[in-house]
Parts: C-alpha cells; sequence; structure tokens
C-alpha cells in the first residue's frame, strides 16, 4: 500500500431525494483526484454511515473504488460498535478493493480497553485489510488510552490513526511509543499536528478546497512554514463555521452553497440553523474571496454562486 499521507478528505454521500446518489459521488471523486486529495475516505461520520443501510454502505465504498481507479487511495469507513459487523464490512471492503479501512472506537456499548483490544485485533486480523484506527472519544464515549494503541501498534495490519482528541500530550504519546502514521482528526489542528510529526489529515474542509489543504501540507513538507501558516490562518475562520453545528450539517450546506452538493442530510441531523448559516455564507464568501481555490472553480466552470 502507498503511504497514507497529505491531503485525505472525509467524504460526504451525496443524497438526492433521500437516497444515496452514486453519480454525484463518482463526480466528487474525480474532483479530488484531480486537486491535490491523495485518498477518499467514504462512510466515515462525515459520510453519515450511521443512517446508511448495509447495502448502501457497501454501494458507497465501491462506487468510490470504482471512481478512485487507482488515481488516489480508498480508506473506506468500516468500522461499528459490533465487531462481527465491522469485520464484514472490512471483509467487503477488501474485497470491492479498498487500500485501507477507518475503523472507529465503539460508541454507546464503552467496552473496556481489554474490550477495545480485542476488538481491534479481530478487525486486523479477520479482516486482513490495513487498519487505520479512529481515537474520538466525543463521539464514542470511551478512548482508546496510550498503552492500548501501543499494544494494537504490534499488529502488522494496523498501520496508522486518526487522531481526534484535540490533545496534543496523545499525539505526542502515540509518535513516542509506537510507528504508527498519525493523522489529524481536527482541521483546525492540522499544523500543529504535522509539527509533531504527523503526515497528514483526514479532512472535513478538503470537501470544499481540497487543494488548499493538501498545499498547506505540501508547504509543510518543504520546509516553507510561513506560506504553511498564511494557508492554515486562512483556513482557520472557515473550519470554526463547519463545526457550528454537528458535522456533517455544516459541509454539506456549504456545498449547497457552491452548487457541489444537494445538501440533503439525513435524520436525525437535520437542516442548519438560519442564523449559523449566515455566519458559515459570511465565513465560506471571505474564504474564497482570498483564497485562490483553484480546485473549486474547476468544479464550478462559469457558474456564479454566493
Amino acid at each position: 500500500m502507498k503511504e497514507l499521507r497529505g491531503s485525505m478528505v472525509a467524504l460526504v454521500t451525496p443524497f438526492k431525494n433521500q437516497k444515496v446518489d452514486l453519480n454525484a459521488l463518482a463526480r466528487l471523486v474525480d474532483f479530488h483526484a484531480k486537486n491535490g486529495t491523495s485518498a477518499v475516505v467514504p462512510c466515515g461520520t462525515t459520510g453519515e454511515s450511521p443512517t446508511l443501510s448495509h447495502k448502501e454502505h457497501q454501494d458507497v465504498i465501491r462506487a468510490t473504488v470504482e471512481a478512485a481507479d487507482g488515481r488516489l487511495l480508498v480508506i473506506a469507513g468500516t468500522g461499528s460498535n459490533c465487531t462481527d459487523e465491522a469485520v464484514t464490512l472490512t471483509r467487503f471492503a477488501k474485497k470491492a478493493g479498498a487500500d485501507a479501512c477507518l475503523s472507529v472506537v465503539p460508541y454507546y456499548n464503552k467496552p473496556t480497553q481489554e474490550g477495545l483490544i480485542r476488538h481491534f485485533t479481530a478487525i486486523a486480523v479477520k479482516g486482513s485489510l490495513p487498519v487505520v484506527l479512529y481515537n474520538i472519544p466525543g463521539r464514542s464515549g470511551v478512548a482508546l488510552l496510550g498503552d492500548s494503541i501501543a499494544k494494537l501498534a504490534r499488529i502488522e495490519e494496523i498501520v496508522a490513526i486518526k487522531e481526534a482528541t484535540g490533545s496534543m500530550d496523545v499525539a505526542s504519546e502515540i509518535l513516542t511509543r509506537t510507528d504508527l502514521t498519525v493523522l489529524s482528526g481536527d482541521d483546525s489542528l492540522t499544523l500543529p499536528l504535522l509539527a509533531l510529526g504527523a503526515r497528514g489529515v483526514i479532512s472535513v474542509v478538503a470537501n470544499l478546497v481540497p487543494e488548499d489543504v493538501a498545499l498547506m501540507i505540501r508547504l509543510f513538507e518543504e520546509d516553507d512554514l510561513s506560506e504553511a501558516r498564511k494557508i492554515h490562518r486562512q483556513l482557520f475562520p472557515l473550519v470554526k463555521a463547519l463545526f457550528l453545528e454537528t458535522n456533517p450539517i455544516p459541509v454539506k450546506a456549504a456545498m449547497q452553497m457552491l452548487r457541489m452538493d444537494t445538501g440533503e442530510i439525513r435524520l436525525p441531523l437535520c437542516p442548519m440553523s438560519r442564523s449559523n448559516r449566515d455566519v458559515l455564507k459570511r465565513r465560506l464568501k471571505a474564504y474564497l474571496s482570498a483564497s485562490t481555490a483553484q480546485g473549486y472553480r474547476k468544479f464550478l466552470g462559469s457558474r456564479r454562486v454566493l
């Protein structure tokens, strides 16, 4: 497998009349393949995996792999709070041609650390696909702790971790104690985590401006810290606006504003409030006025928005 690094997008799942729109999904994957994204991550939180049926989940993974066509990596979201289901989804992703899987810490049932170790070990051994752990206690209700991560890092199939605890100390401990590739799970912390030794980000804002996120990472890798900081500071207000409400509500609203998506989401998520939508629109407009955002402009062509 190619190295996991750079700008990886937590891909939205497009809906049309509340049905998965696989044609729109293919267009989005093509957009990312042409604009600096190194990997797409379907069926994660941003992809509304909790409200996808089992068949829809499989269809989205398969369609993403087909649309990527080897141009960029596919890290399929196959996590579940049921170990057997996670294994089944991971096996499907491997058969479909995904390059790796993203496996979230089980939510709601709050396993012990020993339970988490057994859960991820089963996925790695039985799924036979490179695993990116996803540590996000704010959503899962339980954190994967340092000792557990160190034990899991000894398993050959476990290759990386999406670090979304918001803690520089947690990231530093992982980088100190393991050889796992650390990927930022928070857009606002990508540049600080790169400074610690992370290799990239699984990004929400890259759904909108993939070239800019990819450029920031590339500039950091080329030791052009001044220019990397400039992009980070431009992105920051927009990133914060994308989390005024639960992800992916704001990013889908922004994509609707840019005519990149219908903006449809599924209950229990609901449309963004008018006041927050106004804030998002102002910040998006300000960002696009200040940024080159060439990838986005290529996607829209001559259409005018905002």
